[in-house]
């Protein structure tokens, strides 16, 4: 079985992107390279701020639907309180 991985960068322009993946590395290694989300393209590099992990596809996609839905200040508490 795959752990699912809900994570939050930090972008070079300070913005920030939630995302999810089964392989936080590669991902990562997308994002920088300026192949990742369209949204991170340009913006490299980024920086993981905010990592969760989840059994299941299903839990990670709904808590990734969760953070979105956050403001950026309840999102750096949250990336704050995990540090």
């Amino acid at each position: 079985m795959s752990v699912n991985y809900v994570y939050i960068l930090e972008c070079r322009d300070g913005t920030l992107y939630t995302g999810w993946t089964t392989d936080i590395e590669r991902r990562l290694e997308e994002h920088n390279s300026g192949s990742g989300a369209k949204y991170t393209r340009g913006r490299h590099p980024v920086y993981l701020r905010y990592l969760e992990e989840f059994d299941s596809k299903e839990e990670a996609l709904k808590r990734e639907f969760a953070i979105k839905k956050l403001s950026k200040e309840e999102k750096i508490n949250l990336i704050e309180s995990s540090t």
